[in-house]
């Protein structure tokens, strides 16, 4: 809350510059002065604009909520820890890594509680943190860490764009990857050689349903699919509830254990 606040006065703060420049365009657009001075303010003004309207879009995003926090604490097997542009979540297991990619606008942390279980189960993960929580601003991310933390086999994943942007890196990166994990998203390019399970929520109202039915076209063989009944879309992550989504039938904590139970069970059966 604090974040968002911070981020609409400066939003606020940038309007009332802009609205300040466009009246001072103008008185000089009343006298006598060059075209190049009146110029450079009116670029100057539509710049703020931009700026502002920036900070008020990139700034007001969805924050992890208290059981995400929790799931942040070191305990019963699993150690958190910061690494590069990330969080690691490590369990007992030693072969096999998640990447997770999360979704737009999300603060990371959010994935937490999820993340967590599966690290308990034996799949470590590594979360990742979003410039701007975007994941199409670093697609690559899962290239700092294949091959750099021991692991044999990696898996990249995400959720809603964050799904997606995992799916357009295993596309190109088959070769380094041992399998593709989904949660309410779809690929939007050919998917070969890869271990690949999708989940999704059947009370899911944000995910485009058609494209997620036409991406299917890019499953590779042997693809897993699960639908949970009474999940939504934003409660594979634990930071409320999500505009335009569906109300969900169950709780978030029942949507991350059948998650996590039908990514170890395909994924140990790779």
């Amino acid at each position: 809350m604090k974040a968002v606040l911070i981020s609409l006065t400066a939003a606020v703060i940038s309007v009332l510059f802009a609205v300040g420049l466009v009246a001072l365009a103008v008185r000089l657009s009343q006298k006598a002065v060059s075209k190049k001075k009146r110029a450079f303010f009116t670029l100057l003004t539509w710049l703020v604009f931009f700026v502002s309207g920036g900070v008020a879009y990139f700034g007001a995003y969805y924050h992890c909520g208290d059981a995400a926090l929790q799931a942040l604490q070191s305990g019963s097997g699993v150690s958190v820890g910061q690494i590069d542009g990330g969080i690691l979540f490590d369990g007992a297991g030693e072969k096999s890594v998640l990447i997770f990619y999360p979704g737009a606008k999300v603060d990371e942390k959010a994935y937490a509680p999820l993340c967590r279980q599966l690290a308990m189960e034996g799949l470590d993960c590594i979360l990742v943190r979003m410039p701007l929580r975007m994941a199409f601003l670093d697609k690559a991310a899962a290239d700092r860490y294949i091959g750099n933390y021991g692991y044999e086999e990696y898996y990249v994943g995400g959720h809603s764009l964050g799904g997606a942007m995992a799916a357009s890196y295993a596309s190109e990166n088959a070769g380094k990857l041992t399998g593709l994990v989904l949660l309410a998203a779809y690929p939007t390019a050919p998917l070969a050689k890869l271990s690949f399970c999708s989940v999704t929520g059947s009370e899911d109202r944000v995910m485009r349903w058609e494209n997620y039915e036409s991406g299917r076209a890019f499953w590779p063989a042997g693809a897993a699919e699960l639908t949970i009944a009474g999940g939504n879309h934003a409660q594979f992550g634990d930071y409320g509830i999500q505009k335009g989504d569906g109300a969900a039938a169950i709780p978030a904590a029942e949507q991350w254990r059948q998650t996590v139970a039908f990514i170890m069970e395909k994924t140990a059966d790779r």
